[in-house]
């Protein structure tokens, strides 16, 4: 399959100017529910490529060792298909690292979980974990991919992901997205002191887990220096009710009222 007229809207770079923030989105929903039935329905490629076609400037995918939704043949596939940004996130065993020095996406998300977590549900600790991490760093750059860290928003650990190499962080917003709806303000404030701190070492900002509509605003009004958000999970309940095409402008504004 091809992606034709993938990028009928802004190019990327045209985008990042007006909004800043890009949004990727996470497309594991897709293959899940096409796996259920054993056949190629929903059409995961075609999917992607409309993804994209209605302004996304991201796709991510986040393969698992038991490839209960994003397969290997599907990584694969997609480095030829993605006509913005790919970024697969993944925990780094050797299997995985192989795999993206074949596939060299823009970016790589590494994350700590283990190999039958249901989700992602922590940060790394770039401290304790700073000899591997420095390592893999290296490797996957060597390769030619962005390297982003997911962690959570304590100084210290953004200042161990700049020290073991990082390009980016990726903030994981769970504990943000459980509080917003008491308190915004207080739910807010930790990732902003940490969003200075990733700056003031030369780190670039990406955040996902559990955002939405309802608190991607908000996010993006503390935190306009963000690079990139990966949703999905609440992307694809929202494209239940709404229809992708317009889920995806939905989320694109409010990222563009938030910036």
């Amino acid at each position: 399959m091809h992606c034709a007229s993938a990028l009928s809207f802004a190019q990327p770079d045209q985008q990042l100017n007006r909004t800043m923030t890009r949004l990727s989105v996470n497309v594991n929903k897709i293959a899940l529910w096409r796996n259920a039935r054993g056949s190629n329905f929903p059409d995961l490629e075609q999917v992607v490529c409309d993804c994209e076609r209605f302004g996304a400037q991201g796709i991510t995918i986040h393969p698992r060792p038991d490839q209960r939704h994003i397969r290997t043949a599907d990584v694969l596939s997609l480095s030829t298909l993605v006509r913005t940004e790919y970024n697969i996130e993944g925990y780094p065993t050797e299997a995985f690292l192989q795999l993206m020095e074949v596939v060299k996406p823009h970016q790589v998300t590494l994350v700590p979980d283990a190999p039958d977590a249901l989700t992602s549900s922590e940060g790394w600790d770039t401290v304790a974990q700073a000899d591997l991490l420095r390592l893999v760093i290296s490797r996957l750059q060597y390769a030619g991919c962005r390297v982003s860290l997911f962690v959570e928003p304590i100084a210290q650990q953004v200042e161990g992901a700049a020290t073991v190499g990082a390009d980016r962080i990726e903030f994981y917003t769970g504990p943000y997205a459980e509080h917003f709806s008491t308190n915004p303000k207080a739910a807010i404030a930790p990732y902003m002191q940490a969003a200075e701190v990733a700056q003031a070492n030369g780190l670039g900002i990406n955040a996902g887990h559990d955002l939405n509509l309802p608190n991607l605003e908000f996010w993006c009004q503390r935190i306009p220096q963000t690079l990139e958000v990966s949703i999905g999970h609440a992307l694809w309940v929202d494209a239940l009710y709404y229809g992708m095409e317009n889920t995806i402008k939905l989320y694109l504004r409010a990222i563009a009222r938030g910036v």
